[in-house]
């Protein structure tokens, strides 16, 4: 088998890779090692609604649960704010339908795609990769292809293979686990978030509803944690009195929020999404980051095979550092100040928030927030609080 790209892993990134390449004109083959393109999912299924015109993604009703209007959180005393728009700000996906329609627009684009097929080794021709050694339905294949995109999740082994460093300490990984399942009592027009040291260690539970009545409910912690996310999870559930006995699918996953990959080219080899740990630190979302990143690694493969010139695939590293590598290394330097605030921090701090506050925060200006708190009596009073604080600037 022989392609211009072969684009491992059909989550996000690839399918967004192996449709704009295609629609190029070239040679396309998307590989998946599920049997079922979508599942299981490792996702809370969130997402911000100005995705589907950004990437042209059709608005699709049957991978769209639930159309949502804002956001509350809770501190841990019961403090909440609140942030409510007029009209939708994002969407509850079905990741099941919502992944394999994706690969769909791949293959509607010229791409071939091949679903039950696990990717185990690059393939070599002396020191150059030629492309990828796989097994379909268990049969061994041979993989040829001009480049290779390494988008097969946060244990890429095709980037490891390759030679490229992913390596980041398991302080940088979140744990989380979620339970979609019955539950009554939350506004289902808002996306829902819990925050506390007891609550979640260094991340924050959610709700996010499906309907009026079924929610994915989850959680995510700092992966090096003595206790596991499924123990603080139930342990919320069981302090609000919510029943675990009307649970309709769980999901357990590991979250890179942080030790961004400093090289994603290697060669013709590119790595993208949760392989190139693109995911925002703060909040732990990776669809969008994996979007950006998989349009502007397809447009410098499609420039590198037009100009028949390989070299210019190095392109996508510095353009990704310099796009989002600055952004993305202050929302790191946000998380970990966040994991220094106590569960009094996070009580002054969620009273002090306006929706205004959380508007600005939502769309990653979060230095006005920090600015606007620093003059504040409750963090004036409080040197730690205000070190805290002065970090960020």
């Amino acid at each position: 088998m022989r392609y211009d790209v072969v684009v491992v892993g059909s989550g996000v990134a690839g399918p967004i890779v192996a449709r704009n390449v295609a629609k190029a004109g070239f040679s396309v083959l998307l590989v998946d090692k599920k049997p079922a393109i979508g599942t299981p999912k490792q996702c809370a299924e969130g997402i911000n609604v100005n995705i589907f015109k950004e990437f042209e993604i059709p608005y699709d009703k049957r991978f769209i649960n639930r159309e949502i209007y804002g956001a509350r959180i809770y501190s841990p005393s019961g403090y909440t704010a609140e942030l409510r728009y007029k009209d939708v700000s994002g969407v509850i996906l079905e990741r099941k339908v919502f992944d394999k329609m994706l690969a769909y627009y791949a293959a509607k684009a010229g791409a071939e795609v091949l679903a039950r097929t696990e990717v185990v080794d690059v393939l070599r021709d002396g020191d150059k990769i030629v492309g990828v050694k796989a097994k379909h339905e268990g049969e061994p294949l041979e993989i040829k292809a001009d480049v290779i995109v390494a988008a097969d999740g946060v244990e890429s082994t095709v980037a490891r293979k390759a030679g490229i460093n992913t390596y980041a300490p398991p302080h940088e990984f979140d744990s989380a686990y979620e339970y979609e399942m019955l539950i009554e009592g939350y506004d289902p027009d808002l996306i829902h978030l819990w925050f506390g040291t007891e609550i979640a260690p260094r991340g924050y539970v959610w709700v996010f509803p499906k309907d009026e009545d079924r929610a994915n409910v989850g959680i995510g912690i700092n992966s090096d944690n003595e206790k596991t996310a499924k123990y603080y999870l139930d342990k919320w559930l069981k302090e609000n009195n919510i029943p675990r006995n009307k649970i309709l699918e769980v999901n357990v996953g590991l979250v890179p929020v942080g030790g961004f990959v400093k090289e994603l080219v290697k060669d013709n080899v590119l790595v993208v999404g949760d392989a190139a740990r693109q995911v925002n630190p703060v909040h732990g979302g990776g669809m969008y980051e994996a979007m950006k990143a998989a349009t502007m690694a397809a447009k410098w493969i499609v420039e590198a095979l037009e100009e028949e010139n390989m070299e210019l695939l190095k392109n996508y590293t510095r353009e990704w550092w310099e796009r989002e590598g600055p952004k993305m290394e202050k929302l790191l330097k946000l998380r970990r100040a966040m994991e220094k605030l106590t569960d009094e921090d996070i009580d002054v701090f969620v009273q002090l928030l306006s929706g205004t506050d959380l508007e600005k925060l939502a769309s990653g200006n979060y230095l006005e927030v920090v600015k606007a708190l620093m003059k504040h009596p409750k963090v004036l009073m409080s040197k730690r609080r205000l070190e805290i604080l002065k970090a960020l600037i």
